[in-house]
């Protein structure tokens, strides 16, 4: 069984996020969405509220079993844990490129037997970022363009909330 790692904070999941994880199901046996605790990030959505998005946007896909998990560890480690071969990382710029590009080479220094693959976002979701998308919904903006319907709802009730 192949299985691949597609680690993130999805602090919301976008629209972007959907694209590269429907594409990267397509690629493996099985899916595991590795959601990232990163406190030094300080997420607007806490962790089970981060899996929980992902579980329900996630629910459609059939192209290969998808599951979440959490990791608070390194992303390596969270691979071994999960038994995956195969690290998937979405690009959207060039500007990502050289993170990535860091990132691929210390986790091959660690274990050079799990292999990292790179998914182009699609054109139409490249801008799409996570901070952007907060910012948006923030200043009060239409965020329906990035994030779905779902989404979109959990965002404008935490604003709420912290308004509130």
């Amino acid at each position: 069984m192949r299985i691949g790692l597609y680690p993130g904070t999805f602090d919301p999941v976008t629209l972007g996020h959907l694209d590269i994880i429907q594409r990267a199901a397509t690629l493996v046996d099985r899916l595991v969405i590795g959601v990232a605790i990163n406190r030094d990030k300080g997420p607007m959505f806490d962790l089970d509220e981060r899996v929980a998005m992902l579980e329900e946007e996630c629910a459609r896909i059939t192209a290969a079993e998808v599951l979440v998990h959490p990791f608070d560890n390194l992303l390596i480690d969270c691979a071994h844990d999960v038994g995956a071969t195969v690290i998937v990382r979405g690009l959207r710029a060039v500007a990502d490129f050289e993170y990535e590009f860091q990132m691929v080479g210390m986790n091959r220094a660690l274990d050079s037997s799990v292999e990292t693959v790179f998914l182009m976002a699609d054109a139409r979701r490249q801008a799409i970022a996570s901070k952007l998308v907060k910012e948006i919904a923030r200043l009060g903006g239409d965020v329906s363009k990035f994030v779905s319907p779902a989404v979109k709802a959990r965002l404008i009730e935490k604003l709420g909330e912290r308004r509130g």
